[in-house]
């Protein structure tokens, strides 16, 4: 049993039932010692003040709930005092990175516009209806009420930012008890995990070429699946050929965690390499100014100011502009 956290919050126990009552149980195994530890040892030092402001949002009742382009909690009685309240705590929780959210009538624009994302996703991932699907790299959870809109039976995000963790619980909080008892976050990385071989479907969407070791990472992907199961993987790819691959210098996009961006058939090739079967990219373009940019909830640099500003083309170190896929594996 999980105790001791830094201020009183009951989402570990209630995930921790949550994959007692699933197809895979003996994930419990491993998952209750690390977070165990995880709360001994882990902690940023700002998490106690981002799960107090979580701790002291209102409890309102919805009577709307959608889990559309904007994820969306709303009370048509709410009061404007309450609101105030909201938005003033939802602000500690700055910066917002992945959304829209609109909680009560606070409508937080995020860095990322990433339903974009998801409408290029979802044409192509099929019926979710009845599944465990992991999230990894969820990053504030936003794809994960939008994976439950597709039909999910549970949905799991594995991250291990802190301050996503917080954003996660702020926007489950206002969600209803049914919903809330199927979303799952856990602040752990996907090393964590081993090869439990349990979901249906895996996505992982902006995280490969933030990992030192692409194909690791891909067989790690891989061994997460039961037999029979689906990735989703989206990622920064360059043009070329199944040989081309970028491996930037100390940055790319002013990011200094990027190592290797493939082509998308080099990137098929190496899923097919690990042993996954049809690989199929059934998206890819470049990303869009309008779908990453600096807002009132993210005050810090964007796309923008990553890109030169003679040529947004290229990167501000002259490579190519960020250019995304999206690939669908068995």
């Amino acid at each position: 049993m999980i105790k001791g956290s830094l201020v009183q919050f009951s989402a570990f126990q209630d995930d921790l039932s949550a994959v007692a009552q699933s197809p895979f149980p003996e994930w419990l195994v491993s998952l209750a010692p690390q977070l165990e530890n995880w709360l001994k040892t882990q902690q940023h030092g700002e998490l106690k003040a981002w799960l107090k402001s979580v701790e002291q949002l209102p409890l309102i009742t919805p009577t709307e709930i959608s889990l559309g382009d904007t994820v969306t909690v709303t009370n048509n009685q709410i009061q404007p005092g309450q609101q105030a309240r909201i938005e003033g705590l939802l602000k500690q929780l700055m910066p917002w990175r992945k959304g829209p959210f609109d909680l009560h009538g606070v409508h937080i624009d995020t860095e990322w516009r990433s339903d974009f994302k998801w409408q290029r996703v979802a044409p192509h991932i099929g019926d979710l209806s009845g599944q465990h699907v992991a999230d990894i790299g969820c990053g504030s959870g936003y794809h994960l009420w939008r994976m439950l809109e597709q039909g999910a039976e549970h949905v799991w995000g594995i991250d291990p930012g802190q301050l996503f963790m917080a954003q996660f619980l702020a926007v489950k909080h206002f969600m209803p008890k049914e919903l809330q008892q199927r979303a799952h976050f856990f602040p752990l990385g996907i090393d964590d995990l081993g090869p439990l071989q349990c979901f249906d479907t895996v996505f992982s969407m902006g995280v490969l070429y933030h990992r030192r070791s692409p194909i690791d990472f891909l067989s790690q992907l891989k061994q997460l699946l039961r037999p029979g199961g689906q990735l989703v993987l989206e990622t920064i790819v360059i043009e070329g050929g199944e040989q081309d691959v970028l491996v930037p210098g100390q940055t790319y996009g002013k990011m200094r965690n990027v190592w290797f961006i493939p082509s998308s058939k080099a990137l098929m090739h190496w899923l097919r390499r690990v042993g996954f079967k049809q690989v199929e990219c059934v998206d890819e373009g470049v990303t869009e100014l309008a779908e990453q940019r600096a807002t009132a909830w993210m005050e810090g640099q964007s796309l923008a100011d990553f890109l030169d500003p003679n040529d947004n083309s290229r990167t501000i170190e002259g490579y190519p502009a960020p250019r995304r896929a999206v690939i669908i594996a068995k």
